[in-house]
Formats: C-alpha cells, sequence, structure tokens
C-alpha cells in the first residue's frame, strides 16, 4: 500500500480554508479512482507545546505506486490537483510514502 501526503502549514485564513477544503477539494479527492482511504488529520499542537509548524495532514490511501500514478493522471486526479495549486499551493508540501506496518 502506498500512500500520498499533504502536510499544510498555517493558512492566514483558517475558516476559510477549512470551508474550501471540506466542501470542494475534499469531494474532489474522493472521486480519485482507486483511493481506498482518505485519512485527514487536524493538527493541534506539538510534543513539547505550543503551536505546531503545521495545520493539517492528510493521507490519500492507495493499493500501490501504479494506482497512485493513475489516480494522479486521471481527470478527476489533475482537478484535484488544479483545485489544490489554486487555494493551498504556497502552503502544501506533498510526499509519497510506503506503508511498512498497518495494524
Amino acid at each position: 500500500m502506498v500512500k500520498l501526503i499533504a502536510l499544510y502549514r498555517h493558512p492566514e485564513n483558517r475558516e476559510s480554508f477549512d470551508e474550501h477544503y471540506q466542501n470542494v477539494h475534499t469531494p474532489l479527492v474522493e472521486k480519485m479512482p482507486g483511493l481506498k482511504k482518505l485519512e485527514v488529520t487536524r493538527i493541534v499542537g506539538a510534543p513539547m507545546g505550543g503551536e505546531a509548524k503545521f495545520y493539517l495532514e492528510a493521507a490519500m490511501y492507495f493499493e500501490d505506486r501504479k494506482a497512485l500514478d493513475d489516480a494522479m493522471n486521471s481527470p478527476e486526479g489533475r482537478a484535484s490537483a488544479k483545485d489544490l495549486m489554486g487555494f493551498a499551493g504556497p502552503l502544501v508540501t506533498m510526499m509519497i510514502g510506503e506503508v511498512t506496518r498497518e495494524e
């Protein structure tokens, strides 16, 4: 299993960001072919206290790298990427990870 990870830094306007993320971006992501699971985590702090560097983390799970690549190259994947760059381009860091252990 592989996952596409998106880490978002704190937006200037959290309400506007949350509204767009929940009502526009998430529905686009959920249409990506081959998506097994979408997990979104609101970062609430850092272990030593204070505000964390990141605001939100999203993990999109796919069966394998080919399924992820196919999803990203699909019309739904391209629509999701276009939307992401439009509302959160400067805030997001994207990574691909290979799941090595699951509970």
